[in-house]
């Protein structure tokens, strides 16, 4: 089945955004900044590219439930970064309050399944609302049903504590660095 017009604009304008903004404001310690009920609760995942063996970011919405987190492969398993977590399914979670490292499942129990779609829906904020037309609050079961045939379902286990942007490695030193620069450049104008 191809891909329609709608899904290679979307695909290629998330992969702009999350390059350009959302990889780089979680690396630098802002991704507390960016979740709200309006615009989404972000987290981003660090992975190993499946061909490459490079380290890959990708920003997805998620819900934590039960200790457990999970999250939504809106285009299923086209996702490269799908292709990541399978080839090698332990991973880092940036969360906006810290770093985890965990293991991936794919959940296959359908009623987890559709509760753990239904929350990450709600904490996606008005995007589902923009680009699946779907009001996650009032979602009939049918309609998760349909959603899970190309949608998959993630489950992340902490194993441990991941590196943050505050650690090191971590782009928050940035920030300091710039303010004293911009501090010693005022003081001596």
């Amino acid at each position: 089945m191809g891909e329609s017009r709608k899904d290679r604009f979307l695909r290629r304008a998330f992969r702009l955004m999350n390059k350009g903004f959302v990889v780089p404001a979680f690396r630098l310690g802002l991704g507390p900044l960016l979740g709200s009920p309006y615009g989404g609760y972000i987290m981003v995942i660090k992975t190993r590219g499946w061909k490459s063996g490079r380290t890959r970011y990708t920003p997805v919405d998620y819900a934590i439930a039960n200790g457990l987190v999970y999250c939504i492969a809106g285009f299923g398993d086209r996702s490269h970064w799908i292709k990541n977590l399978r080839a090698e399914p332990e991973a880092e979670l940036l969360l906006p309050g810290g770093a985890l490292a965990c293991r991936m499942e794919t959940v296959e129990d359908e009623a987890e399944k559709q509760q753990a779609l239904r929350q990450v829906l709600i904490n996606s904020g008005f995007a589902v609302y923009l680009f699946e037309g779907i009001n996650p609050h009032r979602v009939t079961e049918a309609k998760l049903a349909e959603l899970l045939q190309t949608y998959r379902v993630l489950r992340f286990r902490p194993t441990g504590i991941g590196a943050s942007a505050y650690d090191p490695g971590g782009w928050f030193w940035l920030w300091p660095v710039a303010a004293t620069v911009l501090l010693i450049w005022s003081l001596l104008r």
